[in-house]
């Protein structure tokens, strides 16, 4: 029995998908180039000064959240679209905004769908909008949206489900 030709075409596929997650030695050598300092208590992480750097809240609500951010460098992939990483990231932290009430946050991600719709460039500017759509004892529905502000365009839309934690759990 002859293969169909589907066992090349997975084996070209795999191929395809490696070559697009390897690095060069140059880059490679860059990654080995940073130095991540251990955080000192008050000041941002590196995580902070990564990821989440330069959002900006627009407009605070209960239940709503309206944030804008310019895409960085730091968060683009190889052809300076903003990274479904850092989407992801996006989606989950500005969607945390709207469970926040103060002081220490007691909430967890038990579930988060994105659906990636279009893109946004190095240096657009993206409008993010965070809603509670329920909430119902320990558990929050929320829908988060990235919107290009120049072209209106969707970019994803996002489900976060959250938890809260109280002082009763044993988590």
């Amino acid at each position: 029995m002859e293969p169909d030709g589907g066992e090349d075409q997975k084996a070209s596929m795999e191929k395809r998908a490696n070559e697009c997650v390897e690095l060069s030695l140059p880059e490679s050598d860059t990654v080995l180039l940073i130095v991540i300092p251990p955080q000192i208590p008050g000041e941002a992480s590196f995580y902070e000064n990564f990821a989440v750097k330069g959002i900006r809240v627009d407009r605070p609500e209960p239940g709503l959240v309206v944030c804008t951010f310019k895409v960085p460098p730091r968060l683009t992939d190889r052809a300076g679209i903003l990274a479904n990483g850092a989407i992801a990231n996006l989606v989950d932290i500005v969607g945390s905004y709207v469970t926040y009430t103060g002081g220490l946050m007691r909430n967890v991600s038990a579930d988060i769908s994105i659906s990636y719709m279009s893109t946004a460039k190095l240096d657009d500017e993206v409008e993010i909008t965070s809603k509670r759509l329920v909430q119902k004892g320990g558990y929050t529905g929320i829908l988060v949206l990235l919107r290009n502000k120049a072209t209106g365009d969707v970019i994803p839309e996002g489900r976060h489900s959250m938890f809260c934690l109280d002082s009763a759990s044993k988590l």
